[in-house]
């Protein structure tokens, strides 16, 4: 079972379905832990102190600021990145099969591009 954080733009409607499907889902968005209007590496870091994997649309500085914790060599628990132009119902499918078919500690200082 994988733990996730969800960054401030993205998609509602995929964390509402992972949640309907899947009550027990282990999903947290940003907006619920104060972290409201934060930056990439405050979201970064503290996913990395909670063991949650970031979940992201950003392609453009996400990864960028995972990889420059990565060369810091603070710890990273993983960022899972969606284009946002991907279905709602894929993208809700691929996370539940993620979730249901790997554990955290297979993610850890990766940054994945999803669909796999």
């Amino acid at each position: 079972m994988v733990r996730l954080v969800s960054d401030e733009n993205f998609n509602g409607d995929i964390v509402r379905g992972l949640l309907l499907r899947q009550p027990n889902f282990d999903i947290v968005r940003v907006q619920d832990i104060g972290l409201r209007g934060a930056g990439d590496p405050a979201v970064l870091a503290w996913a990395a102190e909670n063991a949650r994997i970031v979940l992201t649309h950003d392609r453009a500085t996400m990864p960028d600021d995972a990889y420059a914790r990565l060369a810091a060599a603070d710890p990273m628990a993983g960022v899972f990145v969606l284009n946002d132009r991907f279905p709602v119902g894929r993208a809700i499918e691929e996370l539940l099969l993620l979730n249901a078919c790997s554990e955290q500690t297979e993610w850890i200082g990766r940054v994945i591009h999803l669909p796999i």
